[in-house]
């Protein structure tokens, strides 16, 4: 079952990078304002919500965890 990844609130992302340097499959900083957003082959609606296959889940709970302001949120899908 795939998981639902999501940056809330984006606004308060300090873009120190380290989602991106933890999970660069699934996370990257956005060029315009320096944010971190989700890539666009896992991206939904939004840059800041999308969905990973299982096998990057350590990956991204790694990223949770890291994240100074702690704005990433890992749940199973459905």
């Amino acid at each position: 079952m795939p998981l639902k990844v999501s940056i809330e609130p984006l606004e308060e992302c300090i873009g120190c990078g380290n989602c991106q340097a933890t999970c660069p499959q699934v996370f990257e900083l956005s060029p315009e304002d320096g944010l971190s957003t989700i890539r666009g082959e896992y991206r939904g609606v939004s840059q800041a919500e999308g969905q990973v296959p299982d096998n990057l889940e350590s990956c991204v709970k790694d990223a949770a965890e890291l994240c100074p302001v702690n704005i990433i949120h890992v749940e199973r899908a459905g």
